[in-house]
């Protein structure tokens, strides 16, 4: 029984408007999903990926609009890293950022950049076997173009302290002192741990959970493992699109064991995805309401072009 590597990443955006701009027309991921926050349905839970809304590629967001910007600290994932084809990929998008007025920097062959309200990424050249997981964007070729997650940076004043649970109850691999990865049969992700004091703030900019992917034959089995060890795992909640277990790991990481379905086509065709409010049955008596409080946002389509679908030969 092995995690199917990084489900998706959610974190919380002050402003929904030029969050879309950023994601779906600089970085050109696909807006797969425009749905609500199911815990607080009076604010957006957005949905970026591949064209197909493979796990593996969502970078999501929770919309408090105005919220001040936050500040990763210890316990909080404080970087998300990317795969990319090739160096060719990263002087892609070293320009690209640059034309947008978007500081990046290259180390160690890598490209670390922010986003408008300061949550950092990096583009890495990596070599797995994992389909790559491509959304067709305007301006953007298939073979520059984001791949999916290859892991993240959380921030932890012992790194030591996870390992356990880590290791023994979710059979993460150890690749160095401070790196662990998850690898199922399809695919991989890794959480690296940077060593820090620091506090910190919840707010824009910052990570609010990380998911990791199982089959949903083994989501309980994953969560009395996780219980075993000693986390206060919810029980499974049934989020429409994907069934979620939450609990925190011994560094304060807010970790989510996501199924890989039912999939974001439950309530919308493939082609559409993400061009109309999307609501679980239990919200769709809120509709009327929620369209006029909900932030409007720009229109994505003219960013997007016909292509295959990702991971295509």
């Amino acid at each position: 029984m092995k995690l199917e590597g990084i489900h998706h990443i959610t974190a919380i955006t002050g402003d929904a408007p030029g969050n879309v701009d950023f994601y779906a027309r600089v970085l050109g991921l696909r807006l797969i999903k425009k749905t609500v926050n199911q815990d607080d349905p009076t604010v957006y839970h957005l949905f970026y990926g591949d064209e197909e809304g493979a796990p593996g590629n969502d970078l999501t967001f929770f919309e408090y609009p105005g919220v001040a910007r936050g500040r990763a600290g210890a316990g909080m994932v404080h970087r998300v890293v990317w795969r990319v084809a090739s160096p060719d990929a990263i002087e892609f998008w070293a320009r690209r950022l640059g034309d947008e007025g978007i500081e990046a920097r290259h180390e160690d062959g890598t490209l670390i950049f922010a986003d408008p309200e300061g949550l950092e990424h990096e583009l890495a050249v990596t070599d797995v076997a994992d389909a790559p997981l491509i959304a067709h964007a305007a301006g953007v070729p298939d073979e520059l173009a984001l791949q999916g997650f290859d892991a993240v940076r959380a921030l932890t004043a012992d790194p030591e302290a996870s390992r356990p649970l880590l290791e023994d109850a979710l059979a993460f691999e150890p690749r160095s002192p401070r790196e662990f990865e998850a690898r199922g049969s399809h695919r991989g992700g890794r959480i690296v741990y940077d060593v820090t004091d620091r506090r910190g703030v919840g707010g824009a900019g910052t990570v609010h959970h990380v998911a990791w992917a199982t089959d949903a034959d083994e989501q309980e089995r994953w969560r009395e493992r996780a219980l075993a060890a000693g986390a206060h795992a919810t029980p499974v909640i049934d989020r429409f699109y994907f069934r979620s277990v939450y609990f925190r790991e011994p560094s304060g990481v807010l970790f989510e064991l996501a199924t890989l379905g039912p999939g974001f086509t439950t309530d919308e065709p493939l082609e559409s995805l993400g061009e109309r409010l999307s609501l679980p049955p239990d919200y769709e008596p809120m509709r009327e309401r929620l369209e006029q409080t909900l932030t409007p946002l720009p229109e994505t389509r003219g960013w997007r072009r016909a292509g295959e679908p990702s991971g295509a030969p």
